[in-house]
């Protein structure tokens, strides 16, 4: 949507800018030596984007799921700025701590699932799962179990681009070249109800149990897995699902890995995903919507068992910025605001409005699924690129992404009705211009 009012900036600057971009930044997942004409976003608020042009976007998947609360809140930078005056940063390591973090940590393990009462900070989700396989693969060794060291993972999940974290990641483009990758993982198969079919969680159980009689449950540490397939296609599990197969795990002792980088803090409409699905974690992985992006900022919660296996053991291991005062402090009041403003049931409610009215989309013969939970939504065609899809949304003045054969849409918690009502108008007319 053009913004006729004015130009965020004027026509040569922003040809000079396209020009600095591609000369001197390497984007990600960009093609080494072949640049991209770059989308230059000057400014936001709420749920809309402007570009250096002065045309306005609705940001229809929060950069990457990450603005809960919306782009450009005030409060969030004024309590930025006072924090910085206070104390900008100081390292946490050796014992020492800072206000806004002791304070974060416990806000988080009031509002987590029950007995997640520890907390180690991160600066983001592929160093907080990293950070969980290590603290798995260290709880065994500690407890005179030095062999147990597979992670188990699936098809279809994301978890980040650090050593492990990649090697947890059961999507093969992101495994090309970066070999040799850390042994010790094995993949479990997509949990994707509709192509596995009515029976979809006895076939994915069977197959967990066979995998571990395989494997021999003595050498497995840990399962990770995210509530909801995010970079997968926003892909929801099957019913019974997650409660079998945690049941399956406690039988063998394997500790679970919760990935909730992309689900925490709204975007299922709880305040973990763990809620919506019933699941008891040992580790859960946030980032993203703790702080909204606002600072880079995340947190692994550690669980009572966990921590009762590692009791005595150096843990060593920890990123310079650990536990940022002024990203706890921006992530505390962006906390604030997802509660004082009733964003939980905003997800839920307008979600299912939104899914509802993009349903009618499984109807074209393009589309194999229309799925959602929360504001996190996923269309699935019959193609394996949706680039074209993914430019008419943008030519209707909606930002979406593609993601193999996915359309994947997680816009802020705080649109409002009329920019739901585009962004279905948006994606639909984009899905029928094929």
């Amino acid at each position: 949507m053009a913004n006729t009012e004015s130009e965020a900036v004027g026509v040569s600057q922003a040809a000079e800018l396209r020009a600095l971009d591609m000369a001197h930044v390497l984007h990600p997942h960009a093609v080494v030596g072949q640049p991209p004409e770059p989308f230059i976003v000057d400014s936001a608020h709420g749920a809309v984007l402007r570009d250096i042009h002065g045309d306005e976007y609705l940001d229809g998947t929060c950069g990457l799921w990450q603005c809960a609360v919306g782009h450009g809140r005030p409060e969030l930078a004024q309590v930025a700025a006072d924090q910085m005056r206070q104390l900008e940063f100081y390292a946490s390591f050796w014992g020492f701590s800072n206000p806004p973090a002791i304070r974060l940590a416990q806000r988080l393990a009031r509002i987590a699932p029950p007995g997640l009462d520890s907390v180690f900070f991160t600066n983001g989700g592929s160093e907080g799962n990293e950070t969980a396989i290590k603290l798995a693969r260290l709880a065994w060794p500690t407890q005179g179990n030095p062999d147990r060291n597979v992670i188990l993972s699936r098809q279809g999940g994301y978890h980040g681009v650090a050593g492990g974290a990649t090697a947890a990641t059961g999507l093969p483009a992101f495994h090309e070249g970066f070999g040799p990758l850390p042994p010790g993982f094995v993949y479990l198969s997509k949990p994707h109800a509709r192509r596995l079919g009515e029976n979809a969680a006895d076939v994915l159980i069977d197959e967990l149990e066979q995998t571990i009689s395989e494997i021999g449950p003595e050498r497995i540490a840990a399962f990770i897995g995210e509530p909801l397939l995010g970079v997968g296609g926003m892909v929801p599990p099957p019913p019974h699902y997650w409660e079998r197969l945690q049941n399956v795990l406690r039988k063998h002792g394997i500790l679970l890995i919760v990935d909730e980088i992309v689900t925490a803090f709204g975007r299922l409409g709880y305040w973990f995903g763990c809620e919506r699905y019933g699941i008891a974690p040992d580790i859960v992985v946030t980032a993203k919507g703790l702080s909204s992006g606002y600072v880079p900022m995340g947190a692994v919660l550690i669980g009572q068992r966990v921590m009762g296996m590692l009791e005595g053991a150096p843990f060593r291991h920890g990123f310079t910025y650990n536990g940022h005062p002024v990203g706890a402090a921006v992530s505390l009041t962006n906390l604030d605001i997802i509660e004082s403003e009733g964003l939980l049931q905003r997800s839920r409610t307008l979600g299912a409005r939104i899914l509802e009215a993009l349903k009618p989309l499984e109807d074209e013969p393009t589309v194999f699924e229309v799925r959602g939970e929360g504001l996190a939504f996923g269309l699935e065609l019959e193609l394996e690129d949706v680039t074209p899809v993914v430019e008419a949304a943008r030519r209707e003045g909606v930002l979406v992404r593609g993601t193999g054969p996915n359309i994947v849409m997680s816009p802020p918690l705080v649109l409002t009705d009329a920019q739901a009502d585009h962004l279905v108008t948006a994606v639909t007319k984009a899905v029928r211009s094929l």
